[in-house]
């Protein structure tokens, strides 16, 4: 009788999903890139979306293949490689209209991630 529950159980329990819904990848990827300057809380982000920060986070890496920060970190640094080829744009500008702390931090960051400092993929991309 027992085994017979659990089989039932197992038969009709709603499976458990492991990413995030279309909807809810898009409405918290746009809440990233509109915030991408100035950050946004990843508890605010997965409350938006309906999920706890935890779940949301999990689900966001099922999703994305990247935790909501790092996610952010690689749209920081697209931004940063468009903003690169004004000449105009110093780089501690750069680094702040991407939402880095200060020059040091932009720099330090786009280096791990491209393997190349921003001004030396300035010269190239120039």
């Amino acid at each position: 009788m027992l085994q017979t529950t659990i089989a039932t159980a197992r038969a009709t329990a709603t499976p458990v999903q492991r990413s995030l819904a279309s909807w809810q990848r898009e409405h918290a990827q746009t809440l990233l890139m509109e915030h991408l300057d100035i950050g946004i809380d990843v508890t605010t982000v997965a409350a938006r979306c309906g999920l706890s920060r935890s779940d949301f986070s999990r689900k966001f890496k099922v999703s994305t293949g990247y935790s909501p920060q790092a996610w952010l970190r690689l749209q920081r640094i697209e931004k940063a490689k468009h903003l690169l080829t004004d000449a105009r744009l110093s780089l501690a500008e750069i680094g702040l209209e991407c939402g880095f702390c200060d020059q040091a931090h932009f720099c330090r960051i786009f280096t791990r991630l491209e393997g190349i400092t921003p001004l030396g993929w300035r010269r190239l991309a120039g």
